[in-house]
């Protein structure tokens, strides 16, 4: 072999590394060298077989290369087919679960409360079906009873048709290729469930609860603000049973059609529960403004009685809180106040004493002379203090007022006619100052003088006093007088009477007036320039 042939051949060997078909050319390239060129070996000198030493090694050195090429290309071929493999596997098993889901609920989902995973439309009718022969609705109750509505009391009965389309529906949303979302995310769906009961037999089964009797229905009660004696706190609220019925029917309803077994009447909201609790802001702030008011301290002082204190005591009493926890004031009470207040400070009406100028001591009573408070003026007057917060003393509101507030209210001033007598005094500054005889009413009830304490309610010269008014507009009687002093809006007064022959002794029982005080002319003139507006006229047998 000549070295040009050796060298050609080592080239070849070098390209081994970048070429693999080159490789094994070369090898079958050895395989065809003859006798003859081995001979040629033998005249090769010492450094000649050195030179091919080396060539030989680095021949061997490149066959020791391909051979880990020839292996790695094994192994990357050997995973290659692995990983082609399970790509396959994991595909067809993806293919396969979607081509599943066309016709089968994903993987987590709940439809009425009950996992339909992997199942179909068929296998979800089926189920509803098979829970209808034995079907019991159990409810729950607050106070740890338990009652239950059979479905067979009611005629329950399933239909397909109803939530086939709801079904169907959900069926539909479901993208067959996108499964592997619901593997972390779960579904919570609601259908109508076909279903159908008689529902006047719900209604009768619903009415026999016992539950629903009134004497096991216990209302709640808002928390509050109450008085405990010293302040108002918040009194927490009570959760009772008093059943909130529509919202109680509903909820039977639903738990029928979706075939729902237990119901919890407590958090399915079938009572009715308090509308404020203990951490509510509106009782809150209801507590600390009645508790502003409980400050408030109102002290009524009036001659010849004792003191009366409006404390927090007596506030609290009549504070609560309406509807909407705003405090209000319960007025009933509050008047109800007033008037035993006014007990003891009204007069009018009230019977009093009096002794005449002769001596003689009489009861009086009636007439519309006297103190008299104004009783809502004062109820809201005293809110409004109370309301304040108000430290003080007060007098009340008067509808009327009197000369004093002594026993003989009039004073030391005032007009006196004896019934009894016929007799009339004027009496001012505690001394007579006129006095005349009289002519009162026919003792008879429509014409009769009344008695009581009055005061001059007008003063009027040449005045015509009428009668009653008869259908054809004239008066029983026209009668003019020149002195007219007004005791009540009836019709009673002071007047001069020219016509009666004489006055005094009994002759008001046959000629007695129509309920006036009938005074000689002179007589009512000297009166009506003594008297003024308001003076007291106490009038007695």
């Amino acid at each position: 072999m000549s070295k040009k042939t050796e060298k050609t051949e080592l080239e070849i060997y070098d390209s081994y590394g970048d070429e693999y078909e080159d490789e094994y050319e070369a090898d079958d390239e050895y395989e065809d060298i003859e006798v003859e060129d081995i001979e040629e070996y033998e005249d090769i000198e010492v450094d000649d077989i050195d030179e091919y030493e080396d060539e030989y090694e680095e021949q061997d050195d490149s066959e020791c290369e391909m051979e880990r090429l020839r292996k790695r290309k094994k192994r990357k071929k050997t995973t290659l087919i692995i990983c082609t493999s399970l790509l396959a596997v994991i595909a067809a098993a993806y293919l396969g679960l979607a081509l599943f889901f066309q016709s089968h609920f994903y993987f987590s989902t709940e439809i009425n409360g009950k996992d339909f995973s992997g199942k179909s439309i068929e296998e979800v009718e089926a189920y509803l079906e098979s829970k209808v022969d034995n079907y019991v609705l159990t409810l729950h109750e607050a106070n740890g009873k338990e009652e239950q509505v059979n479905g067979k009391d009611i005629g329950i009965k399933y239909t397909k048709d109803k939530e086939k389309k709801e079904l169907n529906k959900i069926m539909d949303d479901q993208n067959p290729f996108l499964w592997p979302v619901s593997l972390w995310k779960e579904s919570e769906r609601e259908v109508e469930v076909g279903v159908e009961y008689n529902q006047e037999s719900l209604t009768e089964k619903m009415a026999a609860l016992e539950c629903m009797k009134a004497e096991n229905q216990l209302a709640s009660v808002d928390a509050h603000p109450k008085f405990n004696g010293t302040e108002f706190a918040v009194e927490p609220e009570v959760v009772g049973t008093q059943i909130h019925q529509e919202n109680f029917t509903a909820k039977v309803q639903q738990y029928i059609s979706e075939f729902r077994t237990d119901l919890n009447m407590a958090e399915e909201g079938c009572y009715i529960v308090p509308k404020f609790t203990s951490e509510s802001k509106e009782v809150i702030a209801a507590k600390d403004s009645m508790n502003q008011y409980l400050k408030a301290s109102i002290t009524y002082k009036l001659e010849g009685a004792d003191p009366i204190v409006v404390d927090k005591i007596k506030i609290a009493e009549w504070l609560s809180v309406d509807a909407n926890m705003a405090p209000v004031f319960n007025t009933e009470a509050v008047g109800a106040f007033i008037d035993e207040f006014c007990g003891q400070y009204n007069t009018v009406g009230k019977t009093r004493s009096i002794t005449t100028p002769t001596g003689k001591t009489a009861e009086v009573s009636g007439g519309t002379y006297g103190w008299k408070i104004d009783r809502d003026a004062e109820c809201n007057a005293l809110i409004n203090s109370i309301k304040g917060g108000e430290v003080t003393e007060r007098t009340p509101e008067y509808a009327q007022s009197a000369a004093t507030h002594g026993a003989q209210d009039w004073g030391n001033t005032y007009l006196e006619v004896d019934l009894s007598t016929q007799y009339m005094w004027y009496v001012k500054d505690g001394g007579v100052a006129f006095e005349s005889a009289v002519v009162t009413g026919l003792p008879i009830p429509e014409r009769i003088t009344p008695e009581g304490v009055y005061d001059i309610l007008e003063m009027k010269k040449n005045k015509t006093l009428r009668g009653e008014k008869l259908p054809d507009g004239t008066y029983s009687y026209e009668t003019p007088v020149d002195y007219w002093m007004r005791v009540t809006w009836t019709g009673i007064g002071f007047h001069d009477a020219g016509w009666q022959p004489a006055f005094g002794g009994e002759l008001y029982k046959t000629k007695g007036s129509h309920g006036c005080i009938n005074m000689p002319p002179t007589a009512a003139a000297q009166l009506y320039n003594l008297i003024d507006y308001h003076t007291p006229v106490i009038i007695h047998y």
